[in-house]
């Protein structure tokens, strides 16, 4: 057996931005010939922990040793000086710079020396790459192989890879778990990140759930199965229908033909999807960030073109069109990034809000009109303005989303695609949005649904369709849908079936 020495030590680990409490005491050791797989919704804190670890993050209170050395003034000189290397899951690369330039960048060896341990280690690993090729000529995969061979390159004591398959392919991922088994012998120890359940069990040593910036499970992998880390992930006393005093009920209408009928569409992110949403329901896509939900509803809207497939609006076929000709269809979008694409920062409520319904009389915009149109949704969905000229930006987060659905509304659309509808909004506000998208329901409009909040999807959506790994995986109807199986649909380990499966 392997003699171990400690490697990390973290007790107690709390950090807070602003009023936001992202680590509420984490403790966590990591010893030679270990790999932790760290597993976590969106949100639960994996991210902060990690940037902790490297010095990018102070922590607010805690105790951090490295090798049984208490370390109190950290950054990431120090990290990299113990040995602690971040690879992560968005490559970090100078475009305009060839390969080698990017793997020589930092290193005191001399580039021949760099250059032929970069060669060996592209053979063991089974990759191929032409080290004089630009960066920026690289796809996606190549730029994550580039990024672990640096991580190896570095001869890292601590190495922390951030969802590192999820841009590799079958094979490619095979060769990457030989070279970490490989480390994991030599006494590397390995924070592994990752939402794929299976991998977790091919891979590691142990596993540690964090959930709301808790440690709420960890041990080793042999003790544990699927269900049990599921488990782990889920909040408390949430295994009934739905977790709160939200009455939910199905106004949908299957026996009407379709609002929106998706077949078998293919594109940048997504393969074979297929899925139809009817009048007066809320279907959700739940999934974690990276599943391909949102690059299903940009090819629906017409930001990008599917590659196959077809989708129809009711009956008409819009596969092919662009946005302005879906919108004139009845297709409304709200985006995930209201205050990039969603909002006009420094322009009013009132123009913010009559955008997209501008009428003229003559060379004059119709005043009148907006006046009529803002006081209408100013009423209906109860947003706190001091008055129409008031810049939009000055508003809490949560009206600027009310003044972002009234837009779409005042088009009086077919069909409004909601992603992350509640992103970065209070606790008040988010009750004021559920509430919209309920009444909108019943009173006939149909919503596709996208969030990374898995609560949230369970307790709006009638019907669930689980997208994962740019796959659809798992369909829910409305008695399937209850946390549990949310969860599962969202990390790829549901395997029910319900009476009507279109998928």
């Amino acid at each position: 057996m392997n003699e171990t020495n400690n490697l990390i030590n973290l007790e107690e680990i709390y950090k807070s931005f602003h009023k936001n409490n992202v680590l509420k005491g984490v403790s966590l050791k990591l010893d030679e010939h270990e790999v932790i797989s760290i597993i976590g919704g969106n949100g639960a804190g994996k991210s902060t922990l990690m940037k902790i670890l490297t010095g990018v993050y102070r922590a607010d209170s805690g105790k951090m040793e490295i090798g049984g050395e208490r370390i109190e003034n950290y950054n990431p000189a120090i990290a990299h000086e113990k040995g602690i290397y971040l690879v992560p899951q968005e490559p970090l690369l100078f475009p305009n710079m060839t390969v080698e330039q990017n793997i020589t960048f930092g290193f005191n060896k001399s580039k021949y020396e760099i250059r032929e341990e970069t060669k060996k280690l592209y053979a063991e690993l089974g990759w191929g790459i032409d080290l004089t090729r630009l960066a920026s000529s690289l796809t996606i995969a190549e730029q994550q192989q580039l990024e672990i061979i640096k991580g190896l390159l570095r001869k890292a004591k601590v190495l922390i890879l951030d969802e590192p398959t999820s841009a590799l392919t079958f094979s490619e991922t095979k060769s990457l778990f030989e070279v970490i088994r490989k480390l994991k012998d030599s006494g590397v120890g390995i924070f592994y990140i990752t939402h794929r359940l299976d991998e977790v069990f091919e891979i590691s040593t142990h596993a540690v759930i964090l959930r709301d910036g808790k440690v709420t499970l960890k041990g080793n992998i042999k003790d544990f199965t699927k269900d049990m880390l599921i488990g782990g992930l889920l909040p408390i006393g949430s295994e009934s229908k739905h977790s709160d005093s939200f009455e939910k009920k199905y106004t949908g209408q299957m026996d009407r033909p379709p609002v929106l009928t998706v077949e078998n569409i293919s594109g940048d992110g997504f393969k074979d999807i297929s899925f139809k949403v009817y009048q007066g329901e809320v279907v959700g896509l739940a999934g974690l960030v990276g599943a391909g939900r949102t690059e299903i509803a940009e090819a629906i809207y017409g930001i990008t073109k599917c590659r196959k497939g077809r989708i129809l609006l009711g009956d008409k076929d819009i596969t092919q069109l662009g946005i302005n000709e879906t919108v004139s269809n009845g297709l409304s979008y709200i985006p995930e990034d209201r205050f990039l694409h969603g909002i006009f920062p420094i322009s009013s409520v009132r123009n913010n809000m009559t955008a997209q319904v501008v009428r003229r009389k003559g060379f004059f915009i119709d005043n009148k009109y907006e006046k009529e149109v803002t006081d209408e949704y100013i009423d209906r969905l109860r947003i706190k303005i001091t008055d129409h000229h008031q810049e939009i930006k000055s508003l809490s987060g949560g009206n600027q989303q009310k003044v972002v659905i009234s837009r779409v509304l005042s088009t009086n659309p077919h069909l409004i695609i909601m992603d992350e509808p509640t992103r970065g909004i209070d606790a008040a506000a988010r009750s004021d949005i559920y509430s919209i998208i309920n009444n909108l329901k019943e009173v006939g409009f149909s919503i596709l649904l996208i969030s990374s909040d898995l609560e949230e999807i369970e307790r709006i959506s009638d019907r669930i369709y689980g997208i994962y790994r740019g796959k659809c995986n798992a369909y829910l109807g409305f008695e399937a849908i209850n946390a549990v199986n949310v969860m599962k649909a969202a990390f790829g380990t549901y395997e029910g079936s319900d009476s009507y499966v279109e998928i």
